[in-house]
């Protein structure tokens, strides 16, 4: 009888960076996402928050059996040029996913259509946050000295 081979976290489909998961969870991620941008720019899904929000999906997340994925969205502006609410965007998606997923299981070939749960995704904002940090005066003087 041979060894079992030692338990490799790595592998076992985290859902941290894309290096852990495997090829079929970025597919399956990416076909989710395309589908949905889709559904939203289409506009028909009759809840007022939605329909006045400009919103961009940045990523989404399919757990590794393909029956969970996480939706990354980051709230852009209102079409009246307001700022916009994340946490009252994310109450209407996730009031509206059950039409969300009907519409992709109508859109893609998958055995089962995985249940959506949504998330505002903050790196747009850190990355603004660095940005800054990077162009202030005494940070620019000390990179350069170098």
């Amino acid at each position: 009888m041979q060894p079992r081979k030692p338990h490799n976290p790595a592998r076992a489909g985290k859902p941290g960076n894309a290096s852990t998961r495997s090829q079929r969870q970025l597919r399956v991620g990416e076909l989710i996402r395309h589908a949905l941008s889709d559904v939203l720019a289409r506009g028909n899904l009759r809840d007022p928050i939605l329909e006045k929000n400009v919103i961009t999906i940045s990523e989404v997340r399919a757990s590794p059996d393909l029956r969970q994925a996480t939706v990354f969205v980051v709230p852009l502006i209102t079409t009246d040029g307001k700022p916009n609410d994340p946490k009252e965007l994310l109450a209407a998606l996730t009031k509206c996913k059950a039409h969300l997923r009907g519409q992709l299981a109508r859109m893609l070939t998958l055995r089962a259509t995985p249940d959506l749960s949504f998330e505002a995704d903050l790196s747009f904002d850190e990355a603004l946050k660095v940005d800054r940090l990077l162009n202030r005066t005494d940070v620019k003087r000390d990179l350069t000295e170098r």
